[in-house]
């Protein structure tokens, strides 16, 4: 599947930090909230703020600031809203609790490892 450079940004800044577990989720034309999410999973808290400070900072040099971010200071689960796309990064445990993935059956899902 071929992403969108702000998609492809994301990837490539969660991968260099050793996310793992990714999953985009193609919602366009299921909601108008967004066109993607990625959810993706760390081990640690700090692991999940490493992956968030470094998604940030490539959206950065690429022009595109988030809209708004959420999570750092328990570092269990960051937000980072860029309107067209919103990436979750979870500690792991976390995200088998909240289970994410369950809210978007319906839509086309696309895991990257």
């Amino acid at each position: 599947m071929k992403f969108n450079q702000e998609v492809n940004t994301i990837l490539s800044a969660s991968e260099s930090k050793k996310a793992f577990d990714i999953k985009v989720i193609d919602i366009r034309g299921l909601s108008s909230i967004a066109d993607y999410y990625i959810i993706m999973s760390a081990n640690s808290e700090r692991q999940v703020s490493a992956i968030g400070n470094e998604i940030e900072m490539k959206m950065t040099e690429a022009g595109i600031e988030p809209i708004n971010t959420e999570g750092y200071k328990s570092g269990r689960w960051v937000i980072l809203d860029y309107g067209d796309t919103i990436v979750h990064i979870f500690k792991q445990s976390e995200r088998e609790f909240y289970n994410l993935e369950k809210l978007w059956l319906d839509a086309s899902s696309y895991d990257i490892d």
